[in-house]
């Protein structure tokens, strides 16, 4: 019997907890830029964020992104997210 531990993360949207697996990452790289982080693995500080655009509304509107990455984040970025999780999704 394997008891193995699944990660969880908190959404910084809806602040609730699911499997890592379900989420996106967000990504603040080395050189300031913010990307959706497919993978999981890119470099940088990361946030995670649920697979609806809804919570990243919910982040933009709550500042959750900017507390998680200590910086402010302009309009144009959280754009080009949601963009991105669009054509994911499709």
């Amino acid at each position: 019997m394997s008891n193995k531990r699944i990660p969880e993360r908190t959404c910084t949207g809806c602040r609730r907890r699911r499997p890592k697996s379900e989420m996106y990452r967000i990504v603040r790289t080395p050189e300031g830029d913010f990307l959706l982080d497919k993978s999981g693995r890119a470099n940088g500080r990361g946030a995670y964020i649920c697979r609806d655009a809804s919570c990243l509304e919910a982040a933009r509107k709550s500042r959750g992104l900017e507390r998680s990455f200590k910086s402010p984040i302009s309009a144009e970025v959280y754009d080009n997210l949601i963009k991105e999780m669009s054509s994911i999704e499709e």
